[in-house]
C-alpha cells in the first residue's frame, strides 16, 4: 500500500497562512511527521494560492525536501506551478495529476515525459465527472492507452476512479469499489489510488467513514490512498487490512507497529 500523506494541503487551515508567511518550521514539521507516521509521499498542495501558486510550490517542495527522504506528490492542475516544483524535486516525483481533459493532457504529458514522474491519471475529461463504472472504465482504458502510447510504463501510471462525496449520491460508494474490481482485473501493474477523505465530505465525524471505506477499498483492490497518516485508527486499520488481505506474509509489518506502539484501537490509544 502506497501512502501520500495529505496534511500539506492550502485548503487545510493553518497552512495556506504559514506558505504565504513561508513558516518553515511548520511546513518541515507537518512533513517530518508524516513520514514518521509511514506516508511514502508527501503531497504538496497550494491551489489556493493563485498566481502565487508556481513560486509557493516550488518552495515547499524546498522546504519539504530539507527534513523527509521521501519523494513528493505534486497536486496541481497548473503545469507552470508543476514544472517550477519538478526543477527542485530532488528524486523521482509523482505528478498529480492528468486527465483525459485536451489542455491538460497536453499540457502535462511533456512534464511526465522530460522529468519521467510517475502520474496519476484521474478518469474525467472536458465532459466533467464520470457518472458509471462502465464510464469510468472506459476513460480509464483511454488513459492507459494514451500514456502508454507516449512511452510512459504501465507500472508508472496511478489510476485515479474519483472519489465523490457520498453526501451527494448514496451510490457514489459501490461504483468507486466496482470501478477499482475492473481496473483491477484489465491491468494488474498500475496503480488504482484514491484521495480518501472525498468520501466523507459533508458528514460529521468524517474520519469514521474514511476508516469503513479504506478496509472495503483495500479489498476491492486499491493500492494506494491520499490520506492523513496521522491518524491512527486509520492507520491501525489498514495495517490490519493488508495482514487479513494476505499482503503482509506472516504478520510482519503489523507485529512491527505493535511493538512500536502505534496500533490504535477504540479503546485505547498506544502508548
Amino acid at each position: 500500500m502506497i501512502i501520500i500523506g495529505e496534511r500539506i494541503n492550502t485548503s487545510r487551515r493553518g497552512i495556506e497562512p504559514a506558505v504565504r508567511e513561508r513558516n518553515a518550521a511548520l511546513i518541515r514539521d507537518e512533513a517530518a511527521r508524516q513520514q514518521e507516521a509511514g506516508a511514502d509521499y508527501i503531497d504538496v498542495n497550494c491551489g489556493t494560492m493563485g498566481e502565487e501558486e508556481p513560486a509557493a510550490l516550488a518552495w515547499l517542495v524546498r522546504t519539504v525536501q530539507e527534513v523527509v527522504e521521501n519523494p513528493l506528490c505534486l497536486d496541481s492542475p497548473n503545469p507552470a506551478a508543476v514544472e517550477e516544483a519538478l526543477r527542485v524535486h530532488r528524486g523521482r516525483a509523482l505528478l498529480n495529476s492528468i486527465s483525459l481533459e485536451k489542455k491538460r493532457f497536453a499540457a502535462m504529458l511533456p512534464l511526465v515525459k522530460e522529468y519521467r514522474t510517475l502520474v496519476i491519471a484521474l478518469t474525467m475529461g472536458d465532459g466533467g465527472l464520470p457518472e458509471t463504472v462502465e464510464q469510468r472504465y472506459r476513460w480509464g482504458g483511454e488513459l492507459v492507452e494514451n500514456l502508454t502510447a507516449a512511452g510512459v510504463p504501465v507500472s508508472d501510471i496511478y489510476l485515479d476512479p474519483m472519489v465523490r462525496p457520498v453526501s451527494t449520491d448514496p451510490h457514489v460508494g459501490t461504483v468507486f469499489l466496482e470501478t477499482v474490481r475492473r481496473f483491477k482485473a484489465a491491468w494488474p501493474e498500475i496503480h488504482i489510488v484514491c484521495g480518501l477523505s472525498n468520501i466523507s465530505y459533508g458528514f460529521p465525524e468524517r474520519r469514521v467513514l474514511n476508516r469503513a471505506f479504506l478496509v472495503m477499498a483495500l479489498a476491492a483492490g486499491l493500492d494506494a490512498a491520499i490520506l492523513d497518516p496521522l491518524d491512527g485508527r486509520l492507520m491501525s486499520l489498514l495495517a490490519a487490512s493488508r495482514l487479513l488481505l494476505g499482503e503482509d506474509a506472516f504478520g510482519t509489518e503489523y507485529i512491527r507497529a505493535f511493538r512500536e506502539g502505534k496500533l490504535e484501537t477504540g479503546n485505547h490509544k498506544p502508548k
